[in-house]
Formats: C-alpha cells, structure tokens, sequence
C-alpha cells in the first residue's frame, strides 16, 4: 500500500512537471516565433526607406527600369499583335523575352553596392543576406486589362525570378519591401518585385536573444522540481515515520505471542498434580512464568515507547551467552511442546558478553519463528550453537527448512521483503527478519546467513567477548 501511495504521488508530480514543461515549451516557441518577426526591425526599416530613395525614380535597382523598357517597350507592338491573333506565338515570345530581360537585369544587378553603401552610411555591423526576387511582369494594350507576361504563381515551384542575392528563405519576417510600379496609360507595363534582407546567423541572433526567457524558463522549472522534491521527501519522509511506529507496533504485537504461548503453556502444566507435588519442577514453570511476564511488560514499555524503533536504546550488561541463551531456548521449548519440532543447544565457554538481553531475546526468537516458519519437512529441527575463540562467538541458528536461492538472500534482510521459495511466498510482515538485522546492528554485531534452496538456512552472528 504505502509502494502505491508513493508511486501514485510521484507520478502525478511526474505529469505535473510534464504539464508545465509543455506549458513553457509551447511559450518558448512563441517568444521565438514573435522574435522571428521582430529581429532586426530597427535595420530593416533602414534598409526599406534607403533603398526606396534608391529606386525613386526606377525600377528593381538603378538602371533596372532602362533595360525593362528596352525589353517590353521594344516588343510592345509584336506583343500585341500575337495575343489578338497567335496565343501560341504570343507564348513563345513572352517566355522568350523575359528570358533574355531577366537575364540582363541579373548581370545589370548592383544590389551588392547599394546594400553595402546602406551598412556603411547607418554602421550596421552584421552581416545581411539578401534576395531580390521578380513576382510579376505584365502589359496592358488598353491602359486596362493586364496580360500577364511572367507570373510566380506558374513557375514549378511557386516562386519567383531571383535577379540577385544568396538568401534563399525568403518569408515575411525578412521581406524589406514588396513594391507593384505600373501606369495606367495604354502600351504600358507592371512588374511587382520583392526584397529580403536577413543576417546571416539569423537563427543563432534569434536564439541569443532568447537567452533570458531561457533561463527563466529553466530556473522556473528548476524550482518547481525543487519544490516538489523536498515536499515529496517530507511527505516521504513523515508517512516514513508513522509507518515505522506502526510496523513497530505491529511487532511488538508479534513478540507478544511466544511469552503468552509460553505462560499459558506453564500455567496449563501447573494444573496437573504431578507437578504441583515436584518443588523442583514447580518452581522451574514459576521462574518461566515469572520470566515471560516481564518479558510482557517490558514489550508493554516499548509500545508505549514507540520512538524507540527509530534508534535502539539498548541496556546492555555484561552476562555469560550461554546462560542467555538456555533460558531463551527452554522457554521457547516450552512454545513448541507437542509439535514435534526439534530443538537444540550447543553452547560454549568463555562467553561473556555484552548483550541487552531484552533485543537479544527478540532476535533469537525471531530467528527461531524463522526457521520454523519456512519448513515444510515432517521432522523439523533447529540448532542453535555457539562456538568461541579469544575474540569472538559465533552464534548461529541452523533449520533444515526450504532454504534460500541467490536473490532472497540479498535481500532476506529488507525491510517487508518476503522471500519467494519454491513458487510459494513466505506469510507474515517480512519485518522478523529486518528486526534481527536491526538488533544486531544496535549492538556492532555482524549478522549474514548461509543458505541453498532445499538445503535450509544458516544464520551467523559474530559477538565479540569481552
């Protein structure tokens, strides 16, 4: 539940981010379309109102409008004469004509000069491209009607005639003028003709000039990103902390049982006359009751402590292991009486150590819980043994259970990780496994198991003596 929670947070942050990334990318591609537009609107308004004091009194570019009448003035007659009795001949001669006009116009081309002459005269600094293109060319016999002669809308591409120039991309956002010269008097001609200017490196100018909205665009979203970070790692972070209370609650809830079992176990036994007439045993269920009822109320205690799973406040007391250890196992025999479960003890000498013998309780029956828990055999059994050197005891807790394959094993000591053995999924919390790692850890005790699937599992754990 709490794997959905998150995952369920974390993805409507994750379509929140999503959201407004769109959000700035599609403001983004407007502030450059509108740049796009915009650029150079100072020098473009340079260049339109020189160049238009240029061709004042011509066409196209100086000495543009001579060749033109030379072209069409000096056909008019044939011209005429064609469109009223030979449409076909009048095709040839138009295309014929334009030809050889607009190739004269391209060789007569001084657009460079006076673009050059315009940066020099207004010291403009970039460097400008430019494309001088013919849209239109047509005559009118009657001073009314136009005939066309050349027109862009019946050129393969749709373009028009280049006279000059190296810009190729030619649109409304570097179109300096687009100019129609014509006179309404019979025997006279139109042409309509475009300029575009543009800086070289007008794609990279564009983008430089972004580079605020860029940034702002970045930190904007930066810190959005930051902000839902840090509120999902606090909220992480809280939901954190009140499922540990609750997952310590809940094993606490779960240590509760072996000392209940356990006393209801001696008291049961207690009833028989046999024991009530042996002192000595007699008093062994009382020590066992007596035991396992503190052992109560000290788990009483930390659930009313519940921080206490968040740091471990151990109360350690130097004490021999194996006297620990027998009464852990003896009491916990007495959980297991009639099952059939075998449970054995192989202590060692030269054992004392310092232990919270409260944890250490909790970890051995866990790791007995454990071992008994995954065994699926007909005749269970569990050793616990511990064998010491100068240094240190090892203690381990041995079944002949299901055994654990590479992957469980890794991660046998995660919190709620449950192990899945022989296509079946281990039952309980998966927390018996993650306190013990915890236990020993609160203690500087290394803890790692041996394990093959089939062949049961080993737990070690290396105490240092004192």
């Amino acid at each position: 539940m709490r794997s959905f929670r998150l995952n369920k947070y974390g993805s409507i942050c994750i379509a929140s981010l999503v959201v407004l990334s769109i959000v700035q990318f599609w403001l983004l591609y407007n502030t450059y379309e509108l740049k796009d537009r915009q650029l150079y609107l100072a020098e473009k308004k340079l260049i339109e109102s020189d160049y238009g004091k240029t061709i004042k009194d011509d066409k196209i570019f100086p000495g543009g409008e001579a060749i033109m009448d030379h072209y069409i003035n000096g056909s008019m007659g044939r011209l005429e004469t064609l469109f009223r009795s030979d449409r076909k001949g009048f095709d040839s001669l138009r295309r014929r004509m334009c030809s050889q006009m607009f190739d004269a116009l391209a060789n007569a081309n001084n657009m460079d000069s006076i673009l050059l002459l315009i940066k020099k005269r207004h010291r403009l600094k970039k460097a400008f491209s430019y494309g001088l293109v013919i849209d239109f060319v047509g005559v009118t016999f009657d001073g009314d009607s136009i005939v066309p002669l050349f027109d862009r809308r019946e050129a393969t591409d749709g373009s028009g005639f280049r006279i000059g120039g190296t810009l190729r991309s030619g649109g409304i956002q570097n179109l300096i003028t687009n100019l129609t010269v014509s006179s309404p008097i019979s025997h006279s001609y139109r042409v309509t003709y475009d300029l575009y200017v543009d800086s070289d490196q007008r794609r990279t100018d564009i983008l430089v000039s972004m580079i605020p909205a860029f940034l702002l665009s970045f930190f904007s979203i930066l810190s959005v990103l930051l902000l839902f970070y840090l509120t999902f790692r606090r909220w992480a972070k809280q939901k954190g902390i009140a499922d540990m209370k609750s997952d310590f609650i809940n094993s606490i809830n779960h240590e509760f049982h072996t000392p209940l079992a356990t006393i209801m176990v001696a008291t049961k036994s207690l009833k028989t006359r046999e024991i009530r007439e042996e002192q000595e045993r007699l008093e062994t269920l009382v020590e066992v009751i007596q035991r396992q009822s503190e052992r109560l109320n000290a788990l009483f205690g930390q659930v009313l402590d519940i921080t206490g799973l968040q740091s471990l406040k151990l109360q350690k007391t130097e004490q021999p292991l194996h006297f620990v250890l027998e009464r852990i196992v003896s009491d916990y025999r007495l959980k297991i009486i009639g099952t059939g479960i075998k449970l054995d003890l192989f202590g060692a000498e030269q054992d004392t150590v310092l232990v919270d013998e409260f944890w250490f309780t909790t970890m051995i029956n866990n790791l007995l819980d454990n071992g008994i828990k995954h065994n699926r055999r007909a005749s269970k059994e569990i050793s616990v043994k511990a064998v010491s050197d100068k240094k240190r005891v090892l203690l381990t807790v041995e079944d002949n259970g299901v055994g654990m394959g590479v992957e469980t094993r890794k991660h046998i000591f995660e919190k709620f990780y449950r192990g899945k053995e022989g296509g079946v999924t281990s039952n309980g919390l998966g927390l018996g496994l993650y306190y013990v790692k915890l236990c020993a850890e609160a203690h500087r005790w290394q803890v790692w198991v041996e394990s093959e699937p089939g062949c049961g599992s080993r737990f070690n754990i290396s105490i240092p003596i004192i």
